[in-house]
């Protein structure tokens, strides 16, 4: 596995490092309890919250730990690697900080973003409908101005976080005559008559980081929109540029935490008298799981890189998406193999890393959707 320390700051380096000796001692432990309880992770969230971590995609002006891109790259894949349910309740908080910082004005940005940088306000990110999945163009949610405000209706979808974060950016159409230019968003605080939490989804992986339905007839006030009437659809596109990328050091992190597995036990695990690590058919297996490793790294941190210095990063983004999240389950389904019936079992965590992986090609635009977008931009 690659070391990425040149790419940071030494401040940087004693932030990760604090981090993996935190992951390693504070999330780790539980996760495989929250799996199988299916509790969600509020105990690590709350303590995430003293590392900076809350914080770690906003700059210092709004309370956040104003760190690079590969400084987040890293920091998520450390969490991710401890335990995936955390860190996609973290990104989830992201992607509504996200919508702020990118699309909202400096007065709705001083109310919330300074508290969820500390951890006391965590956000959700409400763009998924029923019938509007990959192409937002579909979204029924209506917002409508209704005297000094809002009225939003409509229903939403698999929202992480959904049912107990404080806040939840909605984006909702308000002009329905002009397509992707008629969606705007808006700030629903916990608590809004109208805003009501359906059951908990009950998924396959990431057990302990809660999908929501979402139904919604609220009364907004027009200053909690955000930003301007109809910048609703850019400001998503942004936000999932940024939470690509995140996803790719998500399953980055888990992909290094089963190889990891893989080769130590193929070193240890002794089979007609000698480690599995001797036999050729799995030391290919290792070096193939190393080098599409490598590769996810690689195009992860181009992504990043392209981020911190304020390109437009979509193509690269989506890239690192794709690849990153079919890669990393390729190695867990071969870390599977090479611990042969123990690696089926849930006394090893690899089993969980291949469920938790699984959704990470479908969510945030599933690969499909990548690759339209990546041939899309080479054609135009």
């Amino acid at each position: 596995m690659a070391d990425y320390s040149h790419l940071l700051d030494d401040t940087e380096r004693g932030f990760l490092d604090m981090l993996s000796r935190f992951a390693a001692e504070e999330i780790a432990p539980h996760a495989a309890k929250t799996d199988e309880s299916a509790t969600f992770v509020h105990s690590q969230i709350a303590a995430l919250a003293a590392t900076g971590m809350m914080g770690a995609n906003l700059p210092e002006a709004w309370g956040g730990a104003d760190i690079s891109a590969h400084a987040l790259f890293e920091g998520v894949a450390t969490i991710a690697g401890a335990c995936a349910s955390t860190v996609s309740a973290l990104t989830a908080h992201y992607l509504a900080t996200d919508s702020l910082l990118i699309g909202g004005d400096d007065a709705l940005r001083a109310r919330l973003l300074p508290a969820t940088a500390e951890g006391r306000l965590l956000g959700a990110f409400g763009l998924t409908e029923p019938n509007a999945g990959s192409d937002p163009g579909d979204m029924r949610t209506r917002a409508q101005r209704e005297g000094d405000g809002w009225r939003i209706r409509g229903r939403k979808c698999f929202i992480s976080n959904g049912g107990v974060a404080d806040f939840i950016v909605v984006y909702a159409v308000t002009d329905p005559a002009a397509a992707h230019r008629g969606i705007s968003a808006f700030v629903l605080e916990k608590g809004t008559a109208g805003l009501v939490p359906g059951r908990v989804e009950q998924t396959m992986g990431l057990r302990g980081g809660h999908v929501w339905e979402l139904d919604i007839d609220c009364h907004v006030p027009d200053a909690n929109r955000v930003g301007a009437e109809g910048t609703g659809f850019r400001t998503a596109m942004k936000v999932l540029d940024n939470g690509r990328v995140e996803v790719a050091a998500m399953c980055v992190g888990i992909a290094r935490a089963a190889l990891t597995a893989a080769r130590d036990w193929a070193k240890t695990r002794i089979i007609g008298g000698e480690p599995l690590a001797n036999r050729q058919g799995i030391r290919w297996m290792l070096a193939d799981m190393e080098t599409d490793l490598a590769a996810a790294e690689l195009l992860g941190h181009e992504a990043a890189r392209q981020r911190h210095a304020g390109q437009r990063f979509t193509a690269a983004a989506s890239r690192a998406k794709l690849f990153a999240s079919e890669a990393a389950g390729r190695i867990a389904d071969q870390a599977i193999q090479i611990h042969g019936g123990y690696g089926y079992t849930r006394d090893f965590p690899l089993e969980r890393h291949a469920r938790d992986l699984r959704i990470m090609r479908i969510y945030e635009g599933s690969s499909e959707i990548q690759r339209n977008i990546i041939s899309g931009l080479m054609l135009a």
